[in-house]
């Protein structure tokens, strides 16, 4: 039986990817570098840390990877801070609501730093919900590896075998099952392009899950 949730956050939550895409691109013109749709398709589920160690590489940037983390932060606060459309996604809410009353711990491992992560939980009320919070900022690779997945796991003090992964992301997906847990990839309207046929389970709605059903998963 499940035990654990573990709930991305961009683009399972909330919809951020439109922030944080205005943001980088705002950032590359600034830059002056070229990335092309596709592969910054191919970023998504990675902490903005390695986005920027690879494009360092790729381009022979001079900026600190810091500097550049420093100034994605400002873009990305400047336009999540002004925008009034954004809310969770939706059902999300209820699914929550819906987990937290069935008393199912859940935990969030998401690859957006402990600021952006502060950030969204402050302004949506989510803190309640998590048992633990996690950020890619903490480790030395982003998803498509497998330890932010594991690390949730074990704060958890659940088996991964008894956890469940919710992602919207290709290499998010690719992590939960690299960890070796079930996962659940919603195929969100806003993260066109992503492949999660490794997926366990897809959904394209959240009213699709509760409580019930996700206790009722038998893995293996």
């Amino acid at each position: 039986m499940i035990q654990t949730v573990i709930f991305d956050m961009d683009g399972v939550i909330i919809d951020t990817e439109p922030i944080h895409r205005h943001a980088f691109f705002t950032q590359f013109a600034e830059l002056g570098i070229a990335v092309s749709d596709a592969e910054y398709a191919s970023f998504l589920g990675s902490s903005t840390r390695n986005v920027f160690q690879q494009l360092k590489l790729q381009f022979g940037l001079t900026q600190d990877v810091d500097a550049l983390l420093l100034r994605k932060r400002v873009l990305f606060n400047q336009a999540f801070d002004t925008d009034p459309t954004l809310d969770l996604l939706d059902n999300v809410r209820g699914l929550l609501d819906d987990l937290r009353a069935h008393q199912v711990p859940l935990v969030l491992a998401s690859s957006a730093s402990k600021a952006t992560i502060g950030r969204v939980c402050a302004r949506f009320g989510l803190g309640p919900y998590f048992t633990h919070v996690v950020s890619g900022e903490d480790f030395a690779q982003s998803k498509p590896n497998p330890a932010i997945f594991q690390h949730a796991a074990a704060l958890a003090g659940t088996p991964v075998s008894e956890c469940v992964v919710i992602e919207d992301s290709a290499n998010g997906v690719a992590a939960a099952k690299a960890a070796g847990i079930y996962c659940i990839g919603y195929a969100s309207p806003h993260s066109a392009g992503q492949n999660l046929v490794q997926a366990d389970m897809i959904i394209q709605h959240f009213s699709e899950l509760s409580a019930e059903k996700i206790r009722a998963i038998r893995v293996g």
